[in-house]
C-alpha cells in the first residue's frame, strides 16, 4: 500500500539519522535530490574555511604546514574515511581529481599487467561508464599499447578472458544507478589474471563498499558528491597493499617523494600510498572536505553505513512507488534496477522519445528544469537520441544524511504537477544551459 503524506512525516519523526540533517545548510523551500552530483553544504564548512584562511594562513603563514598539520592532511583524511570503503589505515589519500588519480592507477595497473601477464592487449570497460574514465583510459591505452574495448553490462562477464590486461568499472553507474557486484566481478577477473580498477564516485559514502574484502586492486573516487566536500574537492585514491610499492605512479611530484624536503634532484618514491601524491596539496579545499567527513564519523553512533544504506533503499523504494502510482500516462519509465543488491542511492527515470515540444526529443531536460524552478533539484543526462538503448535520463539522488521521506512525497507531487499541467512545455524550460 502506498504511503500517505502523514505516513512519510511519521517515518521522518522515527528516523534515527534525522539529527544529521541539522548538520547541513539547506536553502528553505528546496528539495535537494542532486547530492549524487554535488553534495549539500555542511553547516561547519564556512567557519572552518574562514579559520584556515584567517588564522592558519593569515596568522601562521608558512608555519601552518607544521603548526596546523597541513603537511599530513591527505593521509589523515584518508585514514578517517578508509573504513567507509573497506580499506585499512595508511591505504588511502585524498589528493588531486578523480581523472588525475585514475590516470595514476591505470598507468600503474598497466605496468603490473604487462609485467605479470605480458602480451595482453585489452583494457575493458562499460560503454556507459562516465566519459572522463573512458577518456583517461584512451590515453593510457595509447601510451601502453592497449586496446580499449567497451561493453554493455551483460557482456562483461563473458569478456573476462585471458587476453584482457585491465578491467575498469564504475561501481555504481552514473546514468542508471545500477550497481555491479564488485566482489564477484573481481574474483572472476583475478581467475583470468586481470587487474581490476574501480571508480567509486557514485558509491563512496552512499552504499557499502569493501575493497579489501572484494580483493580489489585499485580504486579512485571523488568527494564532492556524497562526501559533501564542495565543488572540485580533492578526490581519493586507494591501492591494495600488495601492489602499492611495485611501481611508480606516472606523476612523480615532490609530495610523493620519500623525503621531499631533502630537495634531491632524483626521484625516490615514498613507501606506501603516499607515493600517489603529486604536487602541493590544496589545503583550503582539504580542510573544507574534513567537515563533510566529520558528518560520516558522527553517523557511526547512529548506525553508520548500515543505517545509511537502509534509509537510502527505503527512500528510493518510496520514490519509485510514488512515481509509478501518480505519474502514469506521460511516457515515464524506470532505468534504475528495482533489486536492492543492484541499486545505488539514486533513481533514474526515462522519457519516451518524440514527446518533447513539437514532437522533438523526449522533453526530459525541460521537465527537470521545470522541477528546479519549483525548488526540486535533480539533473538531466542526455541519451543517444533514440538511436540505441540509452534514453534521456531524469536523475535524482537520495542522500540519506539529509533527504527525508516527506521530501520524497513532495518531490513526486511536484513532478506530477509539472507533467499533468504541461509546465515543462514553457519556452524558458527548453533553453539548454551549459550545465545540465
Amino acid at each position: 500500500m502506498t504511503l500517505s503524506l502523514q505516513d512519510c512525516r511519521a517515518r521522518d519523526a522515527q528516523d534515527p539519522l534525522r539529527p544529521l540533517r541539522d548538520r547541513f545548510n539547506l536553502p528553505p523551500g528546496v528539495i535537494y535530490l542532486d547530492g549524487n552530483s554535488l553534495g549539500a553544504l555542511p553547516a561547519a564548512t564556512a567557519a572552518r574555511v574562514a579559520q584556515v584562511v584567517t588564522d592558519e594562513w593569515g596568522k601562521d603563514l608558512i608555519k601552518a604546514w607544521n603548526t596546523a598539520g597541513w603537511i599530513s592532511l591527505p593521509e589523515r583524511l584518508g585514514d578517517q574515511f578508509a573504513p567507509w570503503i573497506g580499506a585499512g589505515p595508511g591505504q588511502v589519500v585524498f589528493t588531486d581529481t578523480t581523472s588525475i588519480n585514475l590516470y595514476k592507477v591505470l598507468t600503474a595497473a598497466a605496468r603490473v599487467a604487462q609485467a605479470d601477464q605480458p602480451g595482453r592487449k585489452k583494457l575493458i570497460s562499460e560503454r556507459s561508464n562516465f566519459p572522463t574514465d573512458l577518456y583517461i583510459a584512451q590515453s593510457v591505452c595509447a601510451q601502453h599499447g592497449l586496446e580499449l574495448v567497451l561493453l554493455e553490462p551483460e557482456e562483461i562477464d563473458a569478456a573476462l578472458t585471458p587476453d584482457v590486461a585491465i578491467c575498469l568499472l564504475t561501481h555504481v553507474n552514473y546514468r542508471t544507478g545500477a550497481m555491479h557486484d564488485m566482489a564477484a566481478i573481481t574474483a572472476r577477473a583475478h581467475a583470468q589474471g586481470i587487474v581490476c580498477v574501480w571508480d567509486l564516485c557514485h558509491s563512496a559514502g552512499a552504499v557499502p563498499v569493501d575493497l579489501l574484502g572484494a580483493d580489489a586492486d585499485y580504486a579512485v573516487g571523488c568527494s564532492y558528491k556524497y562526501l559533501n566536500g564542495g565543488p572540485g574537492a580533492p578526490a581519493f585514491v586507494w591501492v591494495h597493499p600488495r601492489l602499492t610499492d611495485r611501481f611508480w605512479q606516472p606523476l612523480s611530484g615532490w609530495f610523493g617523494h620519500a623525503a621531499p624536503f631533502e630537495f634531491t634532484p632524483d626521484y625516490r618514491p615514498a613507501a606506501g600510498i603516499q607515493r600517489y601524491l603529486c604536487g602541493t596539496q590544496p589545503i583550503v579545499s582539504m580542510s573544507a572536505l574534513q567537515c563533510g567527513l566529520d558528518i560520516f564519523t558522527a553517523s557511526e553512533a547512529l548506525g553508520g553505513m548500515a543505517a545509511l544504506r537502509a534509509k537510502s533503499l527505503a527512500l528510493t523504494d518510496l520514490f519509485i512507488e510514488l512515481v509509478e502510482a501518480r505519474c502514469g500516462g506521460h511516457g515515464i519509465g524506470l532505468a534504475t534496477p528495482r533489486e536492492h543488491a543492484q541499486r545505488g542511492s539514486q533513481v533514474c527515470l526515462t522519457r519516451d522519445e518524440g514527446l518533447g515540444v513539437d514532437g522533438k526529443n523526449s522533453g526530459a531536460y525541460a521537465i527537470v528544469q521545470a522541477l528546479i524552478a519549483r525548488g526540486v533539484i535533480g539533473d538531466f543526462r542526455k541519451g543517444d537520441g533514440g538511436t540505441g538503448r540509452h534514453k534521456d535520463i531524469l536523475r535524482f539522488g537520495f542522500t540519506p544524511l539529509y533527504v527525508g521521506f516527506e521530501d520524497v512525497w513532495n518531490a513526486v507531487e511536484h513532478l506530477r504537477a509539472v507533467l499533468d499541467g504541461g509546465e515543462w512545455r514553457e519556452p524558458q524550460f527548453n533553453q539548454i544551459q551549459a550545465v545540465t
